[in-house]
């Protein structure tokens, strides 16, 4: 839905996946994939768009894959905005591996591993995402679709490193629906998206959950820092691709 309200032709659009619930899904689309290593979605995917610019790139991760295995590679990829869109699954759990604890799993929470309760408090991607200085975050809800779908085109649209938390209930392992879906409530035009200090209050909200684009900044990307460079910098710079390639 979101490919199609940008009006992107499968032939540009990449994505790429790591390992987990969500790894399958650059098998279920017509668009070039890159079903990469578990933890390793933005190294690819960062890699992709300084070598092919034409191409619109989307990462899709879970939220052990991005923020267990594959959490260092965040606040990199937040400091240098590369124009991708990152969407992260999280429903607090390992589902594809039969339910242990992953970071954002709830304290007390009862697994197969953990029976007396999860002894570790959980991370919040949202506050993180905003702590490493990304220049667009979003939070969204499958319960509602169409919002989902118009905040992930607004992702890819964003010119710069787009990052997407999307709070979805695992209905095997840990089935939050009834306790998100009444607190869900979506962001009002009031709210000024450059504002930091704002858009922390929203992520610090305890009684509601607020969907919508929580934070947007204009950034130079990489490409962008790099036709503003001097011509023999620009020189250094090809070479040291070509020498990846």
């Amino acid at each position: 839905m979101a490919f199609h309200e940008l009006g992107l032709k499968n032939e540009n659009v990449i994505i790429v996946s790591g390992i987990g619930c969500n790894g399958r899904f650059p098998h279920n689309f017509r668009t070039y994939g890159f079903h990469t290593l578990h933890g390793r979605v933005l190294p690819i995917a960062q890699g992709i768009n300084m070598t092919r610019s034409g191409l619109c790139v989307v990462g899709i991760a879970g939220d052990g894959d991005a923020f267990a295995i594959g959490g260092g590679h965040v606040p990199h990829a937040a400091r240098r905005n590369p124009d991708i869109a990152y969407i992260v699954f999280d429903n607090g759990i390992y589902g594809q591996t039969k339910g242990q604890p992953s970071p954002t799993t709830p304290f007390g929470y009862k697994t197969k591993v953990t029976p007396d309760g999860n002894s570790e408090n959980p991370i919040d991607i949202s506050k993180l995402a905003l702590a490493y200085g990304v220049s667009f975050l979003g939070r969204g809800f499958p319960g509602r679709p169409n919002h989902l779908a118009h905040l992930i085109a607004q992702g890819i649209a964003h010119k710069g490193f787009a990052l997407i938390h999307v709070l979805n209930p695992c209905p095997t392992f840990h089935d939050t629906w009834k306790e998100w879906a009444p607190k869900v409530i979506e962001i009002g035009s009031e709210h000024d998206s450059a504002d930091l200090d704002a858009a922390w209050r929203l992520v610090r909200r305890q009684d509601k959950i607020p969907i919508g684009v929580i934070f947007k900044q204009k950034r130079s990307t990489p490409a962008e820092f790099k036709a503003t460079t001097p011509t023999d910098t620009k020189t250094e710079m090809n070479e040291l691709l070509k020498s990846f390639r």
